[in-house]
């Protein structure tokens, strides 16, 4: 029946999540960051065999691109 159908979501790929959904956004980026180059260092270390220097390196790389991607998404705080 027509009344039956569940209603979609307005909200598009480029939209701003308001509320606890930034939070969750930013938290998502920062520890996805520090995850993905983390690794990324760590293939390095046992590649080069440099004792967990690029481990150290690739998560602070990826907490500052971690914090340049909240900004981009979020914007800056008013």
């Amino acid at each position: 029946m027509a009344g039956d159908q569940t209603p979609q979501p307005t909200g598009g790929p480029d939209d701003i999540p308001t509320g606890a959904g930034q939070g969750w956004t930013a938290l998502s980026y920062l520890i996805g960051g520090m995850l993905v180059w983390g690794f990324i260092g760590w293939l390095v270390d046992q590649w080069l065999d440099t004792g967990g220097i690029a481990t150290g390196i690739g998560v602070v790389l990826g907490m500052a691109g971690g914090i340049i991607l909240v900004i981009r998404r979020l914007g800056t705080p008013t």
